[in-house]
């Protein structure tokens, strides 16, 4: 049984094995760069799919070049409308060459952080010269005090609703004081 991988690169999956060579969308990486695929699956002697097991899963190839693929034409038409529309594109694709996949016997280790070899040098000046060394720590920490907050801006009173009520109690009242209209009524009073 071979041993091979399903790895998934730009949103499609793809099998590989050691030596295949496979198109992939165009991946930021210079020709010659090896670059490590995300597997999804693994198979050997037995599969491995769980995302603890993968972690210990290797995939790599090598970018062999960058190139187009071949020219797409679109082309839409709706018959009697005088509908038409011409367009099209070429893919950028990388070409990998799988040189690894292989099932580690551990986890690999997790990147360390690089401490900056500026820290040390710092360290030691302030041995040196403590008093030189404490005046701009006080600058900076007077400087980054933030500023007293100021008073929100006094908002304008809102309308109030009472004031219309007696407007429209009036209306009211100009209603009511109308003479009402004489009703013709059907019984002959």
């Amino acid at each position: 049984m071979n041993t091979y991988a399903v790895i998934e690169s730009g949103g499609k999956q793809y099998k590989v094995e050691k030596g295949t060579s496979l198109l992939v969308d165009r991946l930021s990486a210079k020709e010659g760069d090896k670059v490590a695929l995300r597997p999804v699956m693994f198979r050997d002697k037995e599969v491995v799919a769980g995302a603890k097991e993968l972690e210990k899963v290797k995939v790599e190839a090598t970018v062999t070049e960058h190139l187009r693929g071949e020219k797409i034409k679109v082309f839409k038409y709706k018959p009697k409308k005088g509908y038409r529309r011409r367009a099209g594109h070429r893919s950028e694709l990388t070409k990998l060459e799988v040189t690894e996949v292989k099932l580690l016997t551990r986890k690999p280790a997790a990147a360390k952080e690089e401490k900056p070899a500026e820290a040390k040098p710092e360290k030691a000046a302030a041995e040196k010269k403590p008093a030189a060394a404490k005046k701009p720590a006080e600058k900076k920490a007077a400087a980054k005090k933030e500023p007293a907050k100021k008073p929100a801006a006094k908002k304008a009173p809102a309308k109030k609703a009472a004031a219309k009520k007696p407007a429209a109690k009036a209306k009211a009242k100009a209603k009511k004081a109308k003479p009402a209209a004489k009703k013709d009524s059907d019984d002959g009073s």
